[in-house]
């Protein structure tokens, strides 16, 4: 996303800053929830700055579970492209404590935290000292979704009515990306997948998108926005389903052999998508 100069300054002012909060008319919570949802409005090179930044100041709150969360928010947040191994420790050390402090277990976890972290620590392989039983089965879900990702199959078909088979695909790079118009952080990634589908078909790259909207949603954005890799349809969620999709984007890579190679849970930038691709020997 491009940004005027003016615009720029105007973010990146509006920016969190911790020293700044007991000057607000608002208390410490919400002035942390209003700089979480103008997080994607931040320039990337501003933004890392102002996750580490909630990060430590959702760690300072006192124990509750509106603390617990925000520190999931933080994190679902967090991984929307590449903010540095430090930033993403911060977050993970902030959810991790606000779980201990809060123990979501004892509720059933009705927000999600112990599903947050395992997230982002199986997918974003980022350490955490957390031993809970319900983190640990958690953790346990995610290695059986990637289980059965490595077996399942699909049979779709594209805008322009040809159909595409995943398992027809091997012999080559097949990078399996699901996605709808709604979602900004998919919109953010498609153009580094145009990219790439340009940079490696002659090696064997094929890029499949998948979306669970109507055509008459998706054909339209497709057209003006000018992709050119595959796009196909699963109104019926049957495919996201089989495929345990339970946030998007997420991204599977599958190498030659079928297997499946490589996995995010979140947006890539350019530079991500590119470790992913060498893990299958795309250069």
């Amino acid at each position: 996303m491009s940004w005027s100069s003016f615009l720029r300054l105007l973010v990146v002012g509006a920016s969190l800053s911790t020293s700044s909060w007991s000057q607000r008319d608002v208390g410490p919570e919400k002035a942390i929830e209003t700089d979480l949802k103008g997080l994607r409005q931040l320039p990337d090179d501003s933004r890392a700055a102002a996750t580490r930044k909630l990060a430590l100041a959702i760690r300072q709150l006192p124990p509750s579970r509106a603390r617990v969360g925000l520190a999931v928010e933080l994190s679902s947040l967090a991984t929307e492209g590449d903010f540095g191994r430090d930033t993403l420790q911060q977050v993970v050390n902030t959810l991790a404590t606000a779980i201990q402090e809060q123990k979501p277990s004892q509720q059933g976890d009705p927000q999600g935290a112990y599903s947050e972290l395992a997230r982002v620590v199986h997918y974003e392989h980022v350490p955490t000292k957390l031993n809970d039983p319900p983190f640990s089965a958690a953790l346990a879900k995610l290695a059986e979704d990637d289980r059965q990702r490595q077996e399942a199959d699909f049979r779709l078909t594209d805008l322009q009515g040809k159909p595409w088979t995943l398992k027809k695909l091997r012999g080559q790079v097949v990078l399996v990306n699901f996605w709808a118009t709604w979602c900004p952080p998919c919109r953010k990634e498609m153009p580094d997948l145009e990219r790439l589908s340009h940079r490696f078909a002659k090696q064997g790259l094929v890029i499949l998108a998948i979306s669970d909207e109507a055509r008459d949603k998706v054909e339209p954005f497709i057209v003006q926005a000018k992709y050119s890799y595959p796009i196909l349809l699963d109104p019926g969620r049957a495919v996201n389903e089989r495929f345990h999709i339970q946030g998007i984007p997420k991204t599977l890579v599958y190498d030659r052999d079928g297997k499946l190679a490589a996995q995010s849970s979140d947006m890539r930038t350019l530079g991500q998508f590119l470790e992913m691709l060498r893990s299958t020997g795309l250069r």
